[in-house]
């Protein structure tokens, strides 16, 4: 589907009340303005000395209501409608993204309900780029070209994934590479230069990337690598949210690359320890870790059973964790502390009280004296599902002495790591146990030989549809800080859901039980990826709600917080919904695919 065929660069004559006085015929071209708030295309008049260095992509300056603004040329040597006068473009300013990532920009608008000149200043330079380097040729040496379609490879945590990705950068070119962070593509592109590869890195090697280079290396807005037409992709942990972008439109960089892929015919490998559902639903082929690779690739993993557990003065240190400090481990303690986390746990056996249909942790409705799930909205008796007491009692994560209560125990110094208030670089280094939000395991660089979740209920219970998958990848997380089991690492599950597919997944080092209960609970639920959704927020989220209707296929539940929930079977369905419902005035915000609801 083309931008054309979605009509989103709908079209106007250039500034029809300020005509200058340029009336002979010339090359008249299309500009899309960079304004985020214009998504319609202006005709424009291009001066003699600047027509060489114009063309579909590139970057200009125009005048537009009675001020100089940027813009990308859309379309060149079109009919001007007749009877208007057109301005001239004011300036070249360089090089653009290539004519196919314009085109994907406009799918992209219409996939994630926002506006292309947002989506085209992420695939643009950030400074102008006048001329291109010289590039070698982008076929490269000879290789084996890699399997077509699109490949999910899991990869276990401390696996290297270098060899993983060895043959498809070997393949003839060009091909993108996307890493979770820019300090990664960075590390990786010097280490394919290293190997004799033409690489271009993003953001810096914008230029050369434009001009062919084989390879191309980038973070989340690489998905917009200036290639014309892609050979091959790789997406190393796609499962990372870090590929989600939080401004809208919120486009996801896999789903980008899966969808350039597709148009090219190009082959995809994604390649994660725990691919998400959506990289399982969207391959052609998974290629799981044989199970000694498998094991290798992950840590010792303890898992500590609070329900029979005396922690050290009531708090969240184990006995286990307790022995471990005390040996002089050195350790990262993982709380991710919420402001009200607090659950409700049996007075009898210390079973958390979850919801019998969605699994997250229950509340107790006072009015209806039942237990109330506030993520799927089902109520139960106020009923132990383990040993069928009726007495609960509330668990409040005792986090203002866990700092304390370490201290007590390590030989070594005890540093709390959250965030702005984190230690000096040097204090961090030194110290022998660090506490902590998920933050902690990438602020703490240096070797540790324990990683433990104190309280891993918070992750598996938390009210939100990928709870699992989510809790998962942070437990992947720790397991990467410490290495191959070789090592002698240990990871360490304090949990009162010993039995849940998470922890039981990383037991046996086999992310296929979180996939199967997942996409088994999701599809009975009606969630990603057996369905579309999307979620509408802002002041004006109730006018654009009742614009966009009840349409044959859609479903709005809501609000909650402010927030309404638009459900259709499929992206087209619900994209087609969206993109038919007028804006209304005032700030409203349509984040297509949300992670976190």
């Amino acid at each position: 589907m083309t931008a054309a065929d979605l009509r989103l660069f709908d079209h106007e004559p250039a500034e029809r009340a300020e005509a200058p006085p340029h009336r002979a015929p010339g090359l008249v071209v299309r500009v899309l303005p960079d304004v985020p708030a214009i998504d319609k295309t202006f005709d424009y008049l291009v001066p003699d000395p600047l027509r060489d260095q114009v063309r579909v992509g590139t970057q200009v300056r125009v005048e537009l209501s009675g001020r100089r603004v940027g813009g990308w040329v859309t379309a060149v040597g079109v009919d001007p409608v007749p009877g208007h006068e057109l301005r001239p473009i004011a300036k070249v300013r360089g090089w653009g993204p290539p004519p196919e990532v314009l085109d994907l920009a406009g799918w992209a608008a219409w996939r994630w309900a926002g506006r292309p000149a947002s989506l085209l200043g992420t695939a643009s330079s950030d400074h102008a780029v006048p001329g291109l380097p010289a590039v070698g040729p982008a076929s490269g040496p000879p290789g084996a070209a890699p399997a077509p379609g699109v490949t999910v490879s899991v990869v276990p945590p401390a696996a290297d994934r270098w060899s993983a990705i060895a043959a498809a950068v070997a393949a003839p070119g060009p091909g993108l590479v996307l890493v979770p962070s820019i300090a990664g593509a960075r590390r990786l592109g010097a280490r394919l230069a290293r190997s004799g590869h033409d690489v271009a890195v993003l953001p810096d090697d914008w230029a050369r990337a434009r001009a062919g280079a084989r390879i191309v290396v980038g973070a989340r807005a690489g998905a917009w690598a200036p290639i014309a037409r892609l050979s091959w992709a790789v997406v190393l942990d796609e499962h990372d949210e870090v590929y989600k972008e939080e401004r809208t439109p919120a486009w996801h960089a896999r789903d980008v690359v899966l969808e350039r892929a597709a148009r090219d015919g190009a082959p995809c490998l994604l390649l994660s320890p725990c691919p998400s559902l959506e990289a399982l639903a969207a391959a052609d082929r998974v290629v799981p870790a044989s199970r000694t690779a498998a094991r290798a690739g992950w840590p010792v993993v303890d898992v500590v059973d609070m329900r029979g557990e005396d922690p050290l003065r009531g708090g969240l240190v184990s006995q286990s964790l307790a022995r471990l400090v005390q040996d002089g481990a050195r350790a990262i303690c993982v709380l991710n502390r919420r402001g009200r986390a607090r659950r409700l746990v049996c007075a009898a056996c210390d079973t958390l009280a979850r919801c019998e249909r969605c699994g997250a942790a229950v509340g107790l409705d006072g009015e209806a004296a039942a237990l109330a799930c506030e993520h799927c909205g089902s109520t139960r008796p106020v009923v132990c599902e383990r040993c069928g007491a009726t007495r609960l009692k509330q668990l409040r994560v005792g986090v203002s002495r866990l700092r304390d209560d370490l201290a007590l125990l390590a030989p070594g110094a005890v540093v709390e790591v959250t965030g702005a208030d984190a230690a000096p670089g040097d204090d961090l280094a030194a110290a022998q146990v660090h506490v902590g939000t998920e933050a902690v395991l990438h602020r703490v660089r240096h070797e540790v030989d324990v990683v433990a979740f104190l309280d891993l209920d918070l992750e598996l219970a938390a009210p939100r549809y990928r709870a699992s998958e989510q809790a998962f990848a942070l437990v992947v997380r720790g397991a990467r800080r410490l290495g191959p089991r070789a090592r002698g690492g240990r990871l360490l599950l304090q949990t009162r859901l010993p039995d849940h597919e998470v922890v039981q997944g990383a037991v046996h080092a086999d992310p296929e039980r979180v996939a199967d209960a997942e996409r088994a609970r999701r599809a009975v639920l009606g969630y990603p990826p057996f369905a579309a959704l999307a979620a509408v927020s802002g002041p004006a989220a109730p006018a654009f709600v009742e614009a966009l209707g009840a349409p044959a296929g859609l479903e709005v539940l809501g609000p909650a917080d402010g927030t309404w929930l638009v459900r259709a079977p499929d992206h087209a369905t619900l994209c087609a919904a969206l993109a038919a419902t007028p804006r209304p005035s005032g700030r409203v915000r349509v984040e297509v695919d949300p992670l976190r609801v």
